[in-house]
């Protein structure tokens, strides 16, 4: 039996996920989550054999949340579930750990087949990402990132400050001061050398952290 956690904030979406891994006998949704945070906090608790992750979710980007998940040794893979096939996405998400990338305009069985794939170890790219894995190998993308300064609760404000969210309401999530939380975006604004809030939400759509 593979136990799988789906992570997916739309609710239409997420149902049909839902309905697709009943149909296969091997397959057991262990948990389900709407948003980033939310989903660090599921694998560590359940600790999946599979999360099948959603990239563009709120309050925690899917390649963090990759990357969280990674940095903290759990075994569970982790199967990308995106609407983007630029190159940029797929190798953040596959170079902070994340063992196979799917396309949403793949069908269930492809999807099916992906799972399995990587539950089993395996690497798995969407056919028309060929191209991608090629780049991978060959060392692409290499030059020094910024944002890779920044620390994991320096991401969270940064990508929750450009979805729209005040000081207070950040603060209430992460269950911290308001006061920790400006420190946090005083921090994150100096590594990134960004000015201003236009600044800080043009930095995050050019990181593919949220969308346009």
């Amino acid at each position: 039996m593979i136990t799988i956690a789906l992570a997916e904030d739309h609710h239409v979406v997420r149902q049909g996920l839902h309905l697709l891994l009943e149909m296969e006998p091997d397959f057991l949704l262990v948990g389900e989550a709407a948003d980033g945070l939310e989903t660090v906090s599921m694998v560590e608790k359940l600790k999946p054999d599979l999360l099948l992750l959603d990239l563009m979710l709120p309050k925690l980007h899917g390649v963090e949340v990759t990357r969280q998940i990674k940095a903290k040794g759990f075994t569970t893979k982790i199967l990308i579930l995106s609407m983007h096939s630029d190159e940029p996405y797929i190798l953040g998400a596959l170079r902070n750990g994340a063992d196979g990338y799917v396309l949403k305009n793949e069908n269930g069985v492809e999807l099916v087949r992906a799972m399995r794939k990587v539950a089993a170890g395996q690497r798995y790219l969407s056919p028309a990402l060929a191209s991608i894995a090629t780049g991978l190998k060959q060392g692409k993308g290499t030059t020094p990132d910024l944002y890779e300064t920044l620390s994991n609760r320096e991401r969270t404000v940064l990508q929750m400050t450009a979805e729209g969210r005040s000081n207070a309401e950040i603060a209430s999530i992460l269950n911290i001061s308001q006061r920790t939380v400006e420190t946090h975006r005083a921090n994150l604004m100096q590594k990134l050398s960004l000015h201003s809030q236009t600044d800080l939400v043009r930095f995050t759509i050019r990181k593919g952290i949220i969308a346009p």
